[in-house]
């Protein structure tokens, strides 16, 4: 270990430093509900923005009557296509969303025309008013079938967002077992509590300023002044409270309509979706169809995967492109294997729009290839754990897209370790209602009741990948406050509840050996800091953040003159040639150390097109799980009893955080085992609403026993690997697993349905 390095782990050791686990410093006014969240913003003469949505999946418009909407009292505007002054386009990745709709609708809830009123209520009921007239088609709802092109084109260059293929090794190989299957993954929602929601706020300039709960301020910013017709400088986003995210608002939902009305009405506008309308205003996690053969040999070690993947886009791009990249490179699982031949394409459909949401390409993929790994193990007679084992990548295997893996890949030990945990007890005696399935709704005391345990093993890219300029700008003083060098920090990182702003003060209480840092409040007058997506913002706006500390270090050597690394430790400041060199406090006096650093990973490479060759991702994150059920085999109720995990976090910088991301990205595929699923009937969303919609309550979620692992990844900032993702990709895939132990049924879909199980 050199010097700095042995400095860096001494500072680690301090308190509220990395490797610990401060208070986070929005976590009682939460629990307290005094948190401020962009829903309750406000402004003294603001009015209220309200949409109209399409109520058809395909439909053209032959024309919009607002004359009735304008007569109603409290009125300020009604605004339709006609009234964008800019680009009646945006999109996240492909600009192909109208901001407004022109001729056609592709999806129901489309929005078609804008109101403003001086109460809420009053604009919904002008909006009722708007009278559109409509030609109803029949909806493209098959995602196979669009890719193929039976039916109707959704856009004029037709029904495939894109297509990857993956080959590797010889497409014709051939083993002596094989197994295959087709499978489906259904349409999960974000479910965040906090539905979307933003204050715009016109400006003397003639430019807008949005207060709005985002992931991703800057892509924001450029849509919205493409559509306002604005340069950059005049259209101003800072990040209002938000209440979850997980993907789901990566997409502009509020945005562009709010600062519309805001610029025509003179006046601020808010908007807050209701529940429903939520369901149908943000992107959900792409339903999938499956197809899958493995073969192997009597061993059970594979000899070729083959995989054919559609995922259903809907109506618009939004990440599409990108989440098929995923599910193809990633589409093997972490499983070395010579011979790959892989197929993903995402269709555009008349269904909701699909884009991010946590585990992004990689949950469905792994649904479907650990489904397989358990087909395998009974075919060859072994262990569903050695099956895995025996198939295990690990630092050094070749990806699918011949990229190297050049940091710790624990898979083995991650699936031994959760296999050799103690299962819980078996059930003797009158049971708890609680502990059954089905509650205490008493459906059952015991009978019927079968136990089963399953695992399942997961790998996600952290990071964004395949070429992208993936980087994060930070901007870090350092000053006196009070008699005490005090730090600031200013990033246009968005906290979305994942606890970055309590990371970013440890980073820099750990670099700059300062206790007071404050995090100022995300927004658009400093640099880009990408997307709070991906696990990607510890590692890229953290390193950001510790390299502008590292260049406020290096100001303070070049004003002292000193040899040497500079450390700043207990308020002094330490050369690592000359020891304790200067008091830090009066060092810096009145002045401000002000420093900036836009910071980048290592690049990756855009996929081959013909192949699928290439360095595509930055880091490879994996989790496994073992989950132990109780199904009521008459009722086809489960309770899940235990899910275990194990997780390599590279370094756990906050691990009481890390903890928390498990518990919580396992609760999301949870969910996607057994219950959550957004239903939709020619295109229609039959459950808008938590009545019908179900997502996992505490009373769901069983006891987690976690191991963190810490391998240290050489390319990283401090060796850490991000945390959210994996767990969600792990946890579905295991739970069905123990289903199927208890039922024997092949349930070759989730999430899981009574009748499933039953039938």
């Amino acid at each position: 270990m050199t010097t700095a390095e042995r400095t860096t782990a001494e500072r680690t050791t301090t308190a509220q430093g990395i490797g610990s686990s401060p208070r986070r410093p929005d976590g009682v006014v939460k629990v307290r509900g005094e948190f401020a969240y962009s829903s309750d913003l406000w402004h003294e003469d603001m009015v209220w923005g309200v949409t109209l949505r399409s109520p058809h999946p395909s439909a053209r418009i032959r024309g919009i009557d607002i004359t009735d909407a304008l007569r109603v009292p409290g009125v300020q505007a009604v605004l339709t296509h006609e009234d964008v002054p800019g680009v009646n386009r945006y999109g996240l990745e492909h600009p192909d969303q109208p901001v407004l709709a022109v001729d056609v609708v592709r999806y129901q809830g489309e929005p078609v025309a804008l109101v403003a009123a001086d109460h809420p209520e009053t604009a919904r009921r002008a909006a009722g008013r708007i009278r559109v007239d409509y030609e109803v088609l029949d909806p493209v709802t098959d995602a196979e079938q669009a890719v193929r092109g039976d039916g109707p084109k959704v856009h004029p260059n037709g029904n495939v967002v894109r297509h990857v293929p993956i080959r590797r090794g010889d497409p014709s190989a051939t083993a002596e077992v094989v197994v295959s299957g087709v499978y489906e993954v259904g349409m999960q929602d974000q479910a965040f509590l906090g539905p979307e929601s933003g204050l715009a706020v016109p400006a003397e300039d003639g430019g807008v300023d949005l207060y709005v709960a985002t992931q991703w301020l800057h892509v924001d910013q450029r849509q919205i002044v493409a559509a306002l017709g604005l340069p950059g400088d005049k259209v101003r986003l800072t990040l209002g409270g938000v209440g979850g995210a997980f993907g789901g608002r990566e997409d502009l939902s509020i945005q562009i309509h709010a600062c519309l009305l805001a610029l025509r009405t003179g006046k601020p506008v808010k908007m807050v979706y209701n529940r429903e309308e939520s369901f149908y205003g943000h992107v959900h996690r792409h339903p999938a169809k499956l197809y899958y053969e493995h073969g192997a040999g009597r061993d059970g070690k594979l000899v070729y995967v083959r995989a054919r993947i559609f995922l259903d886009g809907g109506a618009y791009a939004s990440s599409t492109s990108a989440v098929v990249a995923n599910a193809a490179t990633l589409g093997v699982g972490p499983y070395d294997a010579d011979n790959v031949v892989v197929d993903c394409w995402g269709a555009y459909t008349n269904n909701p729009p699909c884009g991010a949401m946590r585990g992004f390409g990689a949950v469905q993929a792994a649904f479907a290839y650990e489904s397989q790994m358990d087909k395998l193990a009974a075919a060859c007679g072994l262990d569903p754990v050695e099956v895995r084992v025996r198939n295990a990548m690990s630092e050094g295997s070749r990806m699918p897209t011949g990229q190297i893996v050049d940091s710790p890949a624990p898979v083995a030990e991650l699936v031994r370790r959760v296999a050799a945990k103690p299962l819980p007890p078996e059930p003797s005696g009158e049971r708890d209602l609680r502990t059954l399935p089905g509650g205490v709704s008493n459906t059952t005391h015991g009978e019927g009741v079968v136990r089963g345990v399953g695992y399942a093993v997961g790998i996600k890219n952290i990071c964004f990948s395949e070429g992208f300029d993936d980087y994060s700008t930070a901007r870090v003083q350092l000053r006196v406050v009070g008699g005490e060098a005090a730090a600031t920090v200013q990033t246009a990182a968005c906290e979305v509840g994942q606890g970055l702003v309590t990371v970013l003060q440890q980073i820099v209480r750990t670099e700059l050996g300062v206790e007071q840092v404050a995090i100022l409040p995300a927004d658009t007058s400093i640099g880009n800091a990408g997307s709070t997506s991906a696990s990607r913002q510890t590692y890229v706006t953290g390193g950001a953040v510790r390299a502008a500390c590292l260049a406020v270090r290096a100001a303070l050597a070049g004003r002292l003159g000193v040899g040497g690394e500079v450390d700043l430790v207990g308020g002094k400041v330490v050369s690592t040639r000359d020891g304790v060199v200067a008091d830090l406090v009066e060092v810096l006096g009145d002045d401000v150390i002000d420093e900036t650093v836009e910071w980048r990973h290592r690049p990756t490479d855009v996929l081959d097109p013909e192949t699928g060759a290439g360095n595509a991702h930055v880091q490879y994150g994996f989790a496994a799980h073992r989950a132990v059920v109780d199904v009521d085999t008459e009722l086809g109720l489960v309770k899940v009893v235990a899910l275990d995990c194990a997780q390599d976090v590279g370094r756990a910088l906050n691990p009481q955080a890390v903890l928390g991301q498990i518990q919580g990205g396992s609760a999301q595929g949870l969910g996607l085992a057994v219950m959550e699923e957004i239903q939709t009937l020619e295109g229609k969303i039959r459950n808008p609403s938590f009545t019908d919609y179900l997502i996992p309550t505490v009373l769901d979620m069983p006891p987690m026993d976690i191991d963190v692992l810490e391998l240290a990844d050489p390319n990283a900032p401090y060796g850490l690997r991000g945390v959210g993702e994996p767990p969600t990709i792990s946890s579905t895939p295991a739970i069905v697993a123990a289903i199927r132990a208890a039922t024997g049924k092949e349930l070759p879909r989730v999430p899981v349905r009574p009748e499933h199980i039953v039938s």
